[in-house]
């Protein structure tokens, strides 16, 4: 499923010399393909809002060459911009009301940094039910990310996330719970997801709201969950878009605010993700680092020692929710089901095994 660069946003050159198939508009006018339009709420804050395009742009990108994508970014005014964060979503997004008004066929909404306790006084909150509820309504389906999957379990469901002791941090085996759902299927039995949150929403509350965990991790809970459906709304709880130095990223930051004493303590290594060598690298990084030196960041050092073990996983299950997108969806936007399709069954899970 090509990406079609119908815009000039700079992650689809950065992504094209990453080798990531990558149309012209011109060149996708050649072609006799259906096109798919998918629209990305992005809601990170600036330091991640082009990597997090990228993550994304390149699953949905990578998944199946069976339809031209293109991919609407935008995101909601009220969260907290500095001037070249602001500068790219002026010449880069565009608005919620212009897609709604040209429609989608699917969805995804990124995380978000949090500043409240509880996420209803977040400035996001109004904005993105009003984004969600349209959603509901028009697109096909809707993957929420992370934070996001709180949201919604928080006021569609009532379910409100649990402050854990200690931060999910790390990548961790996550086992498929179902695999007769298309979403999983030829899925490994076993796979990893890297997960960074401090919040949790638990299977007994996924469960409780009359959603269906797909796959669950012993350590890190739930990951991957959808709506009764099996299609309208589909939950990660952890990061399968993550890059394999994203956490590396997130540990040099809080190390160096830790440094600043702007955390109350050193920050633990996120599991399953630095082997010895690194954790001795960095342990000398942190020392020289208190002892009021300006070390340069060992990265270097550390990129030979890190293995991703979860995008050929994250990689299939979007394609696989890309392909049940593709499948019922109307070749019309603001379509989102065909004429003999059940909205409430559209997968025939229901019908097809009783």
């Amino acid at each position: 499923m090509p990406l079609v660069a119908h815009n000039e946003l700079p992650s689809f050159s950065r992504l094209r010399s990453e080798g990531v198939t990558v149309l012209t508009r011109e060149r996708a006018g050649t072609q006799v393909i259906r096109e798919l339009h998918v629209g990305l709420l992005n809601m990170m804050p600036d330091a991640a809002l082009e990597a997090t395009e990228r993550q994304f742009l390149r699953l949905v990108g990578e998944s199946n060459p069976i339809a031209q994508f293109y991919v609407h970014p935008f995101t909601i005014p009220a969260l907290p911009r500095g001037e070249a964060g602001q500068a790219h979503i002026d010449r880069y997004y565009e608005s919620f009301a212009a897609i709604r008004e040209q429609g989608l066929d699917a969805l995804i909404i990124t995380g978000a940094n949090v500043t409240h306790a509880d996420l209803s006084d977040e400035p996001f909150w109004e904005p993105l039910i009003e984004v969600i509820d349209w959603a509901w309504e028009n697109v096909t389906s809707t993957l929420c990310s992370c934070l996001a999957t709180h949201a919604v379990m928080q006021f569609r469901y009532s379910q409100k996330r649990v402050k854990q002791p200690n931060k999910v941090w790390g990548v961790f085996e996550h086992r498929v719970l179902d695999s007769r759902h298309p979403l999983v299927a030829d899925v490994n039995t076993r796979f990893d997801v890297p997960h960074s949150r401090w919040n949790d929403v638990s299977a007994a509350q996924f469960a409780s709201a009359g959603l269906h965990v797909l796959t669950e991790s012993e350590d890190a809970g739930v990951h991957l969950a959808v709506s009764p459906d099996g299609l309208r709304t589909v939950f990660f709880q952890g990061h399968p878009e993550y890059d394999t130095v994203s956490l590396l990223k997130e540990y040099k930051r809080d190390l160096l605010l830790a440094a600043q004493a702007k955390l109350p303590q050193h920050p633990p290594f996120p599991e399953h993700y630095f082997d010895a060598f690194s954790r001795e690298v960095l342990n000398e990084y942190a020392a020289r680092l208190a002892a009021g030196e300006k070390p340069e960041f060992p990265e270097p050092l550390l990129l030979p020692h890190l293995d991703n073990t979860w995008h050929d996983t994250a990689e299939a299950v979007v394609g696989n929710w890309i392909g049940c997108v593709y499948q019922v969806t109307h070749s019309e936007r603001n379509r989102p089901f065909m004429e003999g399709v059940d909205p409430n069954d559209p997968l025939g899970l229901y019908k097809k095994n009783g």
